[in-house]
């Protein structure tokens, strides 16, 4: 035993199962515990007046430096000394803690980086906006009140099937061109994700005694098997000069038109900087997607249409906002005002996406490819061992042209693709 430093907790071994202690040799009842997923907490271990023994954890390692958290501990022997119980006025608390409480701890430590989440990673900014809208929209009006302690498994599964059958939809604001939230299978879903997700945080800091989320059964969301057909494709393609002469947004429109013609996600075009364009090397460098940065291929169509598109207030996003320096937020009310004047339903910027992954299959290309098309995360081992540089180029110049030409009526006459 030893006085604890940052050198030793740091050489402290992780065990392989249970946990491990490692405790101070000037204050006594201080330590810190490594457990199998690699945590490290300082503890502080203590009698109370009754001399029971009692052991409380004081803040994550990395969270307080070893002599922050000295500083803590004999502020708490401090208070033992004077007839408190630190444990039992914490397990007070969390007694009484709330689901709508816990969230907030969850955003707050989540915002400022505390919290880690995949690949033991800060939780990304665009997590963090879908979290706090779902909280909002979804977990704290059905459960938000609701004591931890007292939540069963069966409130859980209740909240879901509430949002599923659209209990908490709403209109998001009364006024502007903002969406709708619907509720719905697929929402409910993530909902109970994200709830068990937050509770899993809030136990592993010992916010909460139990989740209540982690025995719950996600309602299985349906397969998206919508996608554009040929005739629907060539249907957009003559809406668009129309929308153009109607006085419809150009900034969208054109971020609508990459979409088809790339098979990123929404975020990845409105977010898109001129910088991260390689036109010369047919590939486009985001420094941060879903699954982290990516160098993903991109054709000559829709290079065509990105260095078209006049730069706007010398900002280098390519779709800005009209009035705020942050990427244009209301394709998907252009992209319904689009599919009306083509007579098109059941479209969503996520339906582009699915089509050209679709048309990359009809062209025959290989799962693999589709997968770096679309910019998957890898799989498997296999595509550790594939050079797919070249090949995705190909693919992704074959795709985009096939499209292009679909959406400005040059392939009437070639392969149909089916709805």
């Amino acid at each position: 035993m030893s006085k604890l430093t940052k050198r030793s907790v740091d050489s402290m071994a992780i065990p392989a199962k249970g946990q491990i202690f490692l405790w101070d040799e000037e204050l006594r009842g201080f330590g810190v515990r490594a457990m199998p997923s690699g945590l490290k907490v300082f503890v502080l271990q203590y009698r109370n007046e009754e001399g029971r023994s009692r052991r409380i954890v004081l803040a994550r390692y990395g969270v307080l430096t070893v002599e922050q958290a000295r500083k803590q501990a004999i502020m708490k022997l401090g208070s033992v000394a004077s007839g408190a119980d630190p444990a039992e006025e914490r397990a007070q608390s969390r007694a009484a803690i709330t689901i709508g409480e816990v969230c907030n701890w969850y955003l707050e430590n989540a915002e400022s980086g505390k919290l880690l989440g995949r690949k033991h990673r800060p939780i990304k900014a665009s997590s963090l906006a879908m979290d706090r809208s779902c909280i909002e929209t979804h977990i704290k009006p059905l459960v938000g009140n609701r004591q931890v302690r007292h939540l069963r498994t069966a409130d859980i599964e209740k909240m879901q099937s509430d949002i599923a059958v659209g209990r908490t939809a709403k209109l998001r604001r009364a006024r502007g061109r903002s969406g709708r939230t619907t509720g719905g299978p697929g929402v409910a879903g993530r909902a109970v994700a994200t709830l068990r997700s937050i509770l899993a945080h809030a136990l592993r800091y010992d916010l909460v005694e139990n989740n209540p989320a982690a025995g719950v059964r996600k309602i299985a969301a349906k397969p998206r098997t919508r996608r554009l057909s040929a005739e629907e494709i060539r249907e957009l393609g003559k809406a668009f000069p129309i929308a153009e002469r109607n006085g419809e947004n150009p900034t969208g429109l054109a971020a609508i038109r990459v979409l088809l013609l790339t098979g990123y996600r929404i975020s990845e075009v409105i977010g898109m900087e001129r910088g991260w364009l390689h036109a010369d090397k047919g590939f486009v460098h985001f420094p941060d997607t879903k699954t982290d940065g990516q160098i993903r291929p991109i054709g000559e169509s829709a290079i065509s249409v990105l260095t078209s598109v006049p730069q706007k207030r010398g900002l280098p996003l390519f779709f800005p906002s009209d009035l705020v320096d942050r990427p244009f937020s209301a394709v998907p009310q252009v992209l319904r005002t689009l599919c009306a004047i083509a007579g098109i339903e059941g479209v969503s910027p996520h339906i582009l996406r699915h089509t050209f992954g679709s048309v990359a299959g009809d062209l025959g290309f290989s799962e693999l490819t589709i997968a770096g098309l679309l910019g998957h995360g890898a799989r498997g081992s296999t595509q550790t061992y594939v050079h797919l540089d070249e090949a995705l180029r190909l693919a992704a110049n074959r795709v985009s042209e096939k499209i292009a030409n679909l959406l400005d009526g040059r392939d009437i006459a070639i392969l149909d693709i089916a709805a």
